[in-house]
């Protein structure tokens, strides 16, 4: 023997964390679960053991896993703060800062399990959908968008949605190289003139659009 005694399962050393400590640790975890391998493959037990924790608890905190994922996902952007912030500055920018405020949440270590979960769980699971598609249609880009006071609000905040979606699936989770490691500054001075043009540019119209072929 050690003299060490029983060793305790991981996260349960010190005194008995309170309520708050607990919920925190497995939002943590869930974060960390979702992030890394989608809402599917995620399961209450997998995230339990990396809280320390029982897997009633995760029941008894977040009722069922879908729950858990909406409470663990829930960005921490104050569109008060963000959306005054985007728009301050020369305003043929906008869209190049819109594209580093992004690229700079994806890689701070608070959301980018986050943004990691949503966008690895959207195409599986309605609920990560209804998420996903509450931060294109309610998030900062439609704020911005109606900021502006430009035609079409809605659709302007959905196509800049869709492209930085798409960005960060290419440079996050396909990890398609040389986009992968590029770095944000050359991205943002890239990208940043397409964002500009939804948003503050001049959209075909689609009555006037041309026909479909076949």
């Amino acid at each position: 023997m050690s003299g060490r005694g029983a060793e305790r399962p991981p996260g349960r050393t010190g005194r008995r964390p309170g309520a708050s400590d607990t919920r925190s640790r497995i939002l943590e975890a869930a974060r960390a679960g979702f992030g890394e391998t989608g809402f599917d493959a995620t399961t209450i037990r997998g995230i339990a053991a990396r809280a320390g924790v029982d897997p009633a608890l995760v029941h008894h905190y977040f009722g069922s896993k879908q729950q858990l994922f909406v409470a663990a996902m829930e960005l921490p952007v104050d569109l008060d703060t963000v959306v005054p912030a985007l728009l301050a500055g020369p305003p043929d920018e906008l869209g190049y800062r819109i594209v580093r405020f992004i690229l700079e949440l994806w890689g701070a270590p608070r959301t980018r399990p986050l943004m990691l979960g949503v966008v690895r769980s959207a195409a599986s699971d309605p609920v990560a959908a209804g998420l996903l598609r509450r931060i294109l249609t309610e998030g900062p880009f439609a704020a911005i968008a109606k900021a502006i006071d430009r035609p079409d609000a809605e659709l302007r905040a959905t196509l800049v949605g869709s492209q930085l979606v798409g960005l960060a699936m290419a440079r996050h989770i396909v990890c398609a190289e040389p986009l992968a490691s590029a770095p944000d500054e050359v991205l943002a001075r890239a990208v940043g003139p397409t964002i500009q043009r939804y948003l503050t540019g001049e959209l075909a119209d689609a009555e006037h659009a041309p026909p479909t072929v076949g």
